[in-house]
């Protein structure tokens, strides 16, 4: 049972040494801040990252990819079966290009439940051509509406307007880095060079900046149907199908579904850029280990605190036992003190955790599409880092408390 009286000694106690207490606050509101701020920057990095990631890069994609098991591996059969066969220069023929039922795969793949968004694309390498300047790159062929359904990539229009695509069979995307290579503008005339030597002309109508610059370098959009009719492909012809999802953490297990119903190569984002993950856990991890060695410190701070305040109240612990009080009482009224300081110290350092991290929120910082540091506000860093600060002030005030309570106050009072 917890007496009225345990609390007003433990009180007593606290404002009877100021500087103490405030010494002990201070160390569990610096930690509990620097939880915060730690994991809400990581957080802030991680998801930044990934939507940059996810301006280019769909949760699923289905291309068409060489046979795991090599069954089109072109070879000479020996007529006999014990005559020695050797195979030199051994040639995978890959009988279809592309994809040539796409229609039919987005139908199938817009089933299930988890997909939000679907559009096909038409990917080749070509060189473009500005007179006598050639460079190679990559042309997209797209629709316009859908690709910036997946992709947002509207957004990242510097000159002219992405929806224009649509209505332009002559027209062409460029990123800023491909038309400086080419030394062109806007409405200037580019030639595209395909790997079959068909040429044809386009007119500009538009660049684009993205966050990264193997797009912004070499890449270029034109009409998805101008792309078939360039490489002279029907109208359900594709090379590549891009597929969002409700939650991309689980594109996985989804592409492993889709798998079932589609003859092509289901990739997910996490096995095509793995390193993006290992990055986001290893991120979280650096938060996790930093902030709990600094709620680590924080406790030991308490720790020796409360274990000095139990020899400077050694006397008074004796008398308090020599009137009546328990061991547990003892327990009580140190262990209060540290709770005391751990909920203190919490409610200060979430404030402060808070203020710390708008205040770093705010720091300009221009680079690719950020215009400030990054940072999430998460509730659950706001809630944990409290409970982890309570949890480390009760076991650093129970240790010196429990020491505290097996005083014999016969031996202190004589001496």
């Amino acid at each position: 049972m917890i007496r009225p009286t345990n609390y007003k000694v433990a009180f007593a106690h606290l404002t009877s040494r100021v500087k103490q207490a405030l010494v002990a606050i201070m160390s569990v509101t610096f930690g509990i801040s620097i939880y915060i701020f730690i994991n809400g920057f990581m957080t802030g990095v991680n998801d930044i990252q990934t939507e940059l990631a996810f301006s280019t890069l769909a949760h699923i994609h289905i291309y068409n990819d060489l046979p795991e098991d090599r069954s089109n591996l072109l070879v000479n059969h020996p007529s006999h079966k014990r005559k020695l066969v050797n195979l030199r220069n051994a040639q995978i023929i890959q009988y279809t290009d592309g994809i040539k039922n796409a229609d039919q795969i987005v139908k199938a793949v817009s089933q299930f439940p988890e997909v939000t968004r679907v559009t096909t694309q038409i990917n080749m390498n070509v060189f473009f051509r500005n007179g006598a300047t050639k460079v190679n790159g990559l042309l997209a062929g797209v629709n316009a509406a859908k690709e910036d359904e997946l992709f947002g990539i509207a957004d990242s229009m510097v000159k002219g307007s992405w929806r224009e695509l649509d209505h332009r069979g002559d027209g062409i995307i460029l990123g800023v880095g491909l038309a400086k290579k080419l030394s062109v503008k806007m409405n200037d005339i580019v030639m595209a060079n395909t790997a079959d030597g068909i040429d044809r002309n386009f007119r500009i109508i538009g660049l684009l900046e993205t966050s990264l610059a193997s797009v912004d370098n070499s890449k270029a959009y034109v009409r998805i149907n101008t792309s078939r009719q360039l490489i002279s492909q029907n109208r359900s012809y594709a090379t590549d199908v891009q597929i969002n999802i409700k939650d991309y953490n689980t594109a996985k297990d989804v592409a492993r579904k889709m798998e079932l119903y589609v003859n092509y190569k289901v990739e997910s984002w996490i096995e095509a850029n793995g390193q993006l993950e290992a990055g986001n856990m290893l991120r979280g991890y650096l938060a996790m280990a930093v902030s709990f060695t600094i709620l680590l410190v924080a406790g030991f701070g308490i720790y020796n605190i409360m274990n000095m305040t139990v020899n400077e109240k050694i006397k008074e612990i004796a008398i308090l036992k020599a009137m009546g009080f328990e061991g547990g009482d003892i327990v009580q009224i140190f262990l209060t003190q540290s709770l005391i300081i751990g909920l203190i110290g919490g409610i200060i350092g979430v404030i402060f955790g808070g203020i710390v991290s708008y205040a770093i929120n705010s720091v300009p910082f221009e680079i690719a599409t950020l215009k400030n540091l990054p940072m999430a506000y998460r509730i659950s860093d706001y809630l944990s880092a409290p409970g982890f600060g309570f949890l480390t002030t009760f076991v650093a005030g129970y240790l010196p408390a429990k020491n505290a309570s097996k005083v014999d106050p016969v031996e202190i009072i004589r001496g």
